[in-house]
């Protein structure tokens, strides 16, 4: 069974109606990121960093996969898939996708302030001051802020280094460490980038591009992989 590796971003997300991304001026949802994404902001204003993903939590409840979620978890029944998403959301779990790594943390989550090993799944979209953890110590947020490392990382690496075919959806390609997953490929892996503005890309393998939004590029790409089936790649 071939293995497509699938690498999300906020494109993805957007047609369900979630923004997850920076704006272009620097804001995030109106505030600074730095001041709401970074241990930093953390520790000046803990209560503006719970609410702010409180907000982003509570719009996710109501946020349903759209059709890219549903035709990625469909290709299960075909491929080995291993999705890799820059997304903090659940929308591919609740899709039907099996195998999700989160980059970037989960939003249904929350983890220990004292021991980063501690992570907790949420039943509701509110994390509170005085919410603690089995060792006496406020939650936060289980999302990867701006500085810290990214502790799926090697797992994401693994993945794509294994690889038999690498899809590329809704991502700028410029927010790193992610960006550079694209380079651990393996040479002559055939990749696919499916967004409305295709992103810049220094390398110098050649990529299949699908110029359009999530929902419609996934159905393209289905339609490539089962007329191909790899053989003319």
């Amino acid at each position: 069974m071939k293995h497509l590796v699938i690498l999300t971003g906020a494109g993805i997300s957007a047609e369900s109606g979630l923004k997850t991304f920076r704006d272009d001026n620097g804001l995030w949802e109106g505030h600074d990121v730095m001041e709401v994404a970074s241990p930093k902001g953390w520790e000046k204003d803990k209560d503006k960093v719970l609410n702010f993903y409180n907000l982003r939590r509570k719009a996710c409840l109501n946020a349903k996969p759209n059709k890219a979620h549903l035709k990625l978890a469909a290709l299960e029944d075909i491929y080995k898939v291993t999705i890799i998403t820059q997304n903090v959301d659940n929308l591919h779990e609740a899709a039907g996708s099996s195998s999700v790594l989160h980059l970037h943390g989960e939003l249904f989550k929350a983890q220990s302030t004292i021991d980063p090993n501690l992570i907790y799944p949420m039943e509701d979209w509110e994390l509170k001051r005085g919410d603690k953890c089995e060792k006496g110590s406020q939650l936060r947020p289980y999302i990867v802020w701006f500085g810290e490392p990214v502790p799926k990382m090697s797992q994401a690496i693994s993945a794509v280094e294994n690889a038999d075919f690498l899809v590329i959806i809704g991502t700028s390609m410029l927010v790193y460490p992610a960006a550079g997953l694209i380079d651990f490929a393996a040479s002559g892996v055939p990749k696919i980038i499916i967004d409305p503005k295709i992103p810049f890309l220094s390398s110098q393998e050649a990529f299949f591009t699908i110029e359009e939004k999530a929902s419609t590029g996934v159905n393209k790409l289905e339609k490539l992989l089962k007329n191909w089936n790899f053989k003319n790649l």
